[in-house]
């Protein structure tokens, strides 16, 4: 496994920008290894969280906003009343990045607390 993708929620995300930021096909495998319940779809990296209600949703809607805004690194969210979709691209660089997998695997901490 590439050591890129080596302790992802440890690591910060850093502001990229170009085609040569772009993860290949090979790597973005690897990374959906270490973050079995994301999925690539339409060039997105996708999960979807499920929560007992409302409430919930919503406390786990603004905690990931907390660690998108610190890692200044935004997810499109889509939120229903017990559950949110996630999805992370980095459009400065046309395609997934190492920042996405970053933000995927704090997320992931975050929903495992």
């Amino acid at each position: 496994m590439s050591n890129i993708l080596h302790d992802l929620a440890k690591q910060r995300c850093k502001a990229l920008s170009g085609v040569e930021h772009r993860l290949s096909a090979e790597v973005i495998a690897s990374g959906l290894l270490t973050l079995p319940d994301w999925h690539v779809l339409a060039n997105e990296l996708v999960r979807e969280f499920k929560f007992d209600d409302y409430y919930r949703s919503i406390a786990f809607v603004n905690a990931v906003a907390y660690v998108a805004h610190a890692q200044d690194h935004h997810p499109e969210l889509s939120v229903h009343y017990n559950r949110v979709q996630v999805r992370f691209s980095t459009h400065d660089v046309g395609g997934l990045s190492l920042n996405d997998f970053i933000c995927a695997a704090k997320i992931d901490q975050l929903f495992a607390a």
